[in-house]
This record gives C-alpha cells, structure tokens and sequence, in this order.
C-alpha cells in the first residue's frame, strides 16, 4: 500500500473528485479526512469508506473561512496523530457573459477557489512543519488555468491564480520537505458537471471535438494523478502543474465527434 500509516486531508471530499480521491487514498492504506459543507453526502461518503474498511472522518467545513481550515486540519491531526497529505480540492464556479458579470459572484469564486487553497495549504503546511517528516500537498487547478471559456471568467482566473499559488507554496515549503504540485484536469464526468453540461449533448459534443483522447475522463483517473503526486513516486517532483486533459492542450483544431 503506497500511503500505509498516511493521513490525509481532502476537501470537496463528499462528492465528485474529492470523493474519489478520498477512496483511492483509502484503499491505498490512508486514513482520510473529508472537509465539506455537505453534512449529509460526507457522513455518507464516510460511512461508504468504512464499509471498504478504511478509516475516515467527516468535518464540515467552509474553506473560504480560514478558522474553519485550521479546524479540519486540527481534526485530522487530533483524531489520527499527524498529517501528512492535503488535497485541496475544493471549488465553485459561476456563469455570466463577461459584461454581466457581478463583482460579487467574482469574489464568491474566489473566495472559496483561490482562498480556499490558500487557507487550507497554510494550516496544512503549519501543521507538517511543526510535526516534522515532510508532506504533499495537492491543488485541485484545471485545463482553464492555461484555456478560457468566455462566460466562465472567475473559474479560469481562480485556477490560473491556483497554479501560481502552488509555484510559490512549493519554493516557500521546499525547505520543510514538503512537496506541492496540482492537478490540471480536462473534461471530467461528474454528477456537476453532467448536471451543467454533459447531459447537453451538444454540450458534450463541442468538448468531446477537442479532447484528441475522445472521451471525458473518470474521476478515478483524476483520483489516479493525486495518488501519485502525494505518494513517494513523486519524491523529486514539486512545484508543477500535471495535466490530466486526454490531449486537450496540444490541440491546435478540434477532432471529429461520433455520433
């Protein structure tokens, strides 16, 4: 088992991505902790990774509040002695035509996607240092940190800032031992994202035209990639961005969709 006598913590961990990583790591050996507002999906979650027999917790937390960061991570170090691993996955989006766009719903996104790594990753990263041994850490960013969708202004400015945040975190913590890298994925299937695009098929066919790969990804792909980024396979790897987006950047045009 890749993470045997690992804790992690995983937010957005009651549904989507967060969920799937919340398993995998499980079933690698981890203990997890779950971080999200989502009382009821996470205690189920916890409950579904305990039936697998891994050991889990949920703690409902906001991550653009940063006392309620450092309570999850003061959770997981209290219930399970240490923390070794952070996932911070957490995130939001909203769409508006760019001179519709509301200065609020700006901030909101921000809040929690950008803030919300910011607060969690600190009281992460406070938290290895003083136990010693080094850590990972894991930002959740996306394909929309390099790409834009126009009416999708906060999300990709939020994932661009993410990927800069973990540049900066992985040369502020190299010193400690502990590593930072993030996730760019592509077009993933997910209950949000079927629920806001996929079960358009149009919708589905214009993102399936330039993914070379022809396919959304699984969230255990996605999960996949922060295995690895928060196991010891990646021991010389900090301060990167791995895209997981079935070819999606190199695309100059787009590619014929079946039907």
């Amino acid at each position: 088992m890749r993470l045997e006598n690992k804790t992690a913590v995983v937010t957005g961990g009651a549904q989507g991505i967060g969920l799937a990583i919340a398993r995998r790591f499980a079933a690698e050996g981890a203990a997890v902790v779950l971080g999200d507002l989502q009382a009821e999906k996470g205690e189920a979650a916890v409950a579904e990774i305990a039936s697998e027999g891994g050991a889990a917790l949920f703690v409902h937390c906001d991550v653009g509040e940063s006392n309620e960061s450092g309570a999850l991570v003061e959770a997981a170090a209290e219930r399970f002695g240490r923390l070794d691993i952070c996932i911070a996955n957490a995130g939001i989006s909203h769409r508006a035509e760019f001179l519709e766009l509301e200065p609020a719903d700006f901030e909101r996104v921000m809040r929690v996607n950008l803030m919300g790594v910011f607060h969690v990753g600190q009281a992460a990263a406070r938290q290895m240092a003083a136990q010693g041994g080094g850590g990972a850490i894991v930002n959740m960013a996306s394909i929309n940190a390099l790409t834009g969708i126009p009416d999708q202004v906060p999300y990709g400015v939020s994932k661009a800032a993410v990927n800069g945040l973990t540049r900066l975190m992985a040369i502020a913590l190299a010193d400690r031992g502990i590593r930072v890298n993030s996730i760019g994925p592509g077009s993933v299937s997910t209950e949000l994202s079927r629920a806001m695009v996929f079960n358009d098929p149009e919708k589905k066919r214009t993102a399936l035209s330039r993914t070379p790969l022809g396919r959304l990804a699984e969230v255990d792909e996605i999960a996949a990639v922060a295995l690895f980024l928060a196991s010891d396979e990646s021991s010389y790897v900090t301060g990167h961005c791995l895209y997981a987006d079935g070819g999606r950047l190199p695309l100059m045009y787009t590619v014929p969709v079946g039907n």
